[in-house]
């Protein structure tokens, strides 16, 4: 005779194999993305960044920015020649709060060293390795004429070139910049890029002297390096910009030239109309490297 099974055994035991499907998922499921302690939001707003920095954010747009070249928790970030720290001041918390990694690679010292460029490279790296808590611990490298790796091989989610592109086209160091940084990024990795934008369809100075890059030859330095166009923005754009400055794009803020370079600054120049402009017009362009 077939024994009859209590209805509350029954009950139980669908209850049991209903709670045992929620909690199985088929092995090609999504995963939840990582939890942020620090949000992008969070860094931008911090009370470590300076009133000067922070009045900045209106023209630099560096949630948006950032948002669009991809960062994320967890990343490992190259930020070639970060100056005094603008960006550095949002990247290392945000990575630090999120188990990421940032590699700054900051001007090369090469004998004779020029004290100025010391001078900066020493200021940068006493300020952010004195709270390791906030900024965690940033590895140091350089980039140069004769710099070695920015980072390890294939190590890195983002490069970011950020406002330099030019200087390095002065110095004879754009391809390198571009071949380093593929190097760097692993496959699929992203360069994020923002630069100064020159008219388009003229023709580009080498030199970039007046500080100011078409966006076609950006591209074309970034492809020949291996990379593929990936996106552009406009968030980094100011259609004011007139680009016939007579000190270049340093005739704008925030560096406001008065002269030429090397000259002392010219007291009756009347900066009311850079004022006004704001800013430079910039590309702001993401680029891969194929997997």
């Amino acid at each position: 005779m077939q024994r009859s099974v209590p209805r509350r055994a029954v009950l139980l035991g669908a209850l049991g194999l209903a709670a045992c499907g929620r909690g199985a998922e088929p092995a090609d499921a999504p995963k939840a993305a990582p939890a942020s302690a620090m949000t992008l939001e969070d860094a931008v707003a911090g009370v470590w960044r300076t009133p000067q920095d922070k009045a900045r954010d209106a023209a630099r747009h560096p949630v948006e920015s950032l948002r669009f070249w991809g960062l994320a928790p967890g990343q490992t970030v190259v930020e070639f020649w970060p100056g005094s720290g603008w960006y550095t001041d949002i990247l290392a918390p945000y990575l630090a709060a999120n188990r990421g990694k940032l590699h700054a690679a900051n001007l090369e010292l090469r004998e004779p060293v020029d004290p100025s460029t010391r001078q900066v490279v020493e200021a940068y790296r006493k300020r952010f390795e004195a709270d390791p808590k906030l900024y965690g611990r940033i590895n140091f490298t350089a980039f140069g004429p004769t710099s070695g790796p920015v980072a390890p091989d294939a190590s890195a989610d983002l490069v970011l070139f950020l406002r330099n592109v030019h200087n390095w086209m002065a110095a004879g160091l754009a391809e390198k910049a571009f071949r380093d940084a593929f190097a760097a990024l692993k496959p699929g990795g992203v360069l994020g890029v923002e630069e100064h934008r020159a008219a388009p369809g003229g023709v580009q100075d080498p030199l970039a002297a007046d500080g100011y890059v078409q966006q076609a030859y950006m591209t074309q330095l970034a492809s020949e390096a291996g990379f593929a166009a990936d996106g552009a923005s406009e968030v980094n754009a100011n259609p004011k910009d007139t680009r016939d400055h007579p000190f270049g794009v340093w005739t704008l803020p925030p560096v406001r030239r008065s002269s030429l370079r090397g000259q002392p600054d010219d007291p009756s120049f009347d900066h009311a109309r850079y004022d006004t402009i704001g800013e430079s017009d910039r590309m702001t362009l993401r680029f891969v490297k194929p997997r």
